[in-house]
């Protein structure tokens, strides 16, 4: 099993619209950066956990836990003149975009951003890095441990 951290903006899609929808699951939908769709194409499994992490807003931070549900697929909002999302040079044929599906496993009290930031053993976590910006990025063992704890059990 790997460990994921996803980003959404709460007003797109918070943990609270996972909880809420069917089987409390959503397709991850409309990442348009080349690294982290490779990491849902290339490296995601079905199984594998993710911090949800709700960006953009007020006070950015892990909202809740998430399981991967699906192989990624064809993310179909490339497809869509209609969709923010839309990319015209994608087609079905070779479509540039994935998603994949995710189930929420639980709601957390936020660990903000700021809060993340003062943990030693989390120093060399990717999201804390100067400049990162990817929307899906992958969470060392030890650092998921780290956090589950702070977390604390459901």
């Amino acid at each position: 099993m790997a460990y994921w951290l996803m980003k959404s903006e709460p007003d797109e899609v918070s943990i609270d619209d996972v909880l809420a929808a069917p089987a409390r699951t959503v397709a991850w939908f409309g990442v348009r950066n080349y690294q982290a769709r490779n990491f849902m194409r290339d490296s995601m499994r079905a199984g594998d956990l993710a911090l949800f992490y709700h960006s953009s807003c007020a006070e950015p931070g892990i909202a809740g836990i998430v399981e991967v549900c699906s192989p990624a697929y064809p993310d179909t909002t490339q497809f869509d003149p209609a969709s923010p999302y839309h990319d015209p040079k994608a087609t079905p044929e070779q479509p540039r975009w994935t998603s994949v599906d995710v189930r929420a496993v639980r709601k957390t009290a936020l660990l903000s951003l700021k809060e993340l930031r003062t943990i030693p053993a989390l120093a060399g976590m990717r999201l804390l890095a100067k400049g990162s910006r990817l929307s899906v990025m992958p969470v060392e063992p030890h650092e998921w441990r780290t956090i589950e704890a702070l977390l604390g059990q459901p």
